[in-house]
């Protein structure tokens, strides 16, 4: 069982925000803005592409929820899902991303060289 799944379960604590039936959200332990939330659904998908369309209706309605409990639903905030190895996933389980809380970068590319990618 990975480690979100036993997140999902309370085998493992963490700092709940909110959480229904079918999906979990949690602040995140290495936080990369002021609010740092991860939403996960609770039963076991690797990544973006195994989640049924369906359910991923009812999770986006979920993260909409979280940010608004999370008082960034007005201000603006970034969804963030990496898919596979390439797309930087650490954790073979589907995980959103929601961080807000200040004005947000975009990161490394930022200052990236296109021509570094091809």
């Amino acid at each position: 069982m990975c480690i979100f799944c036993k997140i999902a379960n309370r085998e493992i604590p963490s700092n709940l925000v909110q959480e229904d039936e079918n999906f979990f959200a949690f602040h995140d332990i290495n936080p990369k803005a002021p609010v740092h939330v991860l939403v996960i659904p609770k039963a076991h998908y690797g990544s973006f592409n195994d989640i049924p369309g369906e359910l991923m209706g009812k999770m986006g309605t979920f993260m909409q929820d979280v940010a608004k409990t999370l008082g960034i639903d007005q201000s603006g905030y970034r969804l963030i899902s990496n898919i596979g190895e390439n797309g930087g996933q650490e954790v073979g389980h589907l995980h959103f991303h929601i961080v807000g809380g200040a004005k947000l970068h975009w990161g490394h590319f930022a200052d990236a060289d296109p021509k570094d990618f091809f």
